[in-house]
């Protein structure tokens, strides 16, 4: 089940974060999040303080999260979008994570169609999202949820480092 994160989920929120981080630690990074800088504890509070926080909980163990909004990074406008909207008229996914140990259990294809479902009860027109350039598995998962690439560009994450992050939308 996903639903709207309340502030007794931070502390889960926060533990699927350190477990994808050790996970890829200890294989391989495909995210290129960053512990300590992002995504962080601080990070879903504000996105739970601001409405935009969902988790999916089974059994009372949070297996993701993902923040819903209007939001459209900067970067965004270099992106050659097929899909014309108003910036009211687009819903972003930012920060999709799913446990590891949750892994293959189709709470990826769960969350994206939560997604969708949330952006036209929004009124939107179109959903889009990015993920770094190395996040094969992502890369190859939202073609098959629908997604068209629509571009890459260079971004500026957190103000730390640049990375190409890949561009992905989605009609309505």
């Amino acid at each position: 089940m996903i639903r709207k994160a309340t502030q007794q989920d931070l502390s889960q929120v926060e533990a699927t974060y350190n477990e994808l981080f050790d996970h890829e630690a200890a294989t391989t990074s495909y995210t290129n999040w960053k512990k300590g800088l992002y995504p962080t504890l601080d990070y879903a509070r504000q996105a739970q303080e601001q409405g935009t926080l969902y988790v999916g909980e089974e059994n009372g163990e949070i297996y993701g999260s993902v923040i819903l909004n209007h939001i459209q990074p900067e970067e965004y406008q270099k992106i050659p979008w097929t899909f014309d909207a108003k910036p009211e008229e687009v819903v972003v996914i930012h920060t999709l994570c799913i446990r590891p140990s949750a892994a293959r259990k189709g709470y990826g294809k769960e969350f994206c169609q939560f997604s969708e479902e949330f952006a036209r009860q929004e009124g939107a027109k179109v959903i889009r999202l990015d993920t770094y350039e190395g996040n094969l598995p992502a890369r190859s998962f939202y073609p098959k949820m629908g997604y068209r690439f629509a571009g890459s560009t260079k971004f500026h994450f957190q103000q730390v480092i640049w990375e190409v992050l890949f561009c992905y939308e989605k009609q309505l």
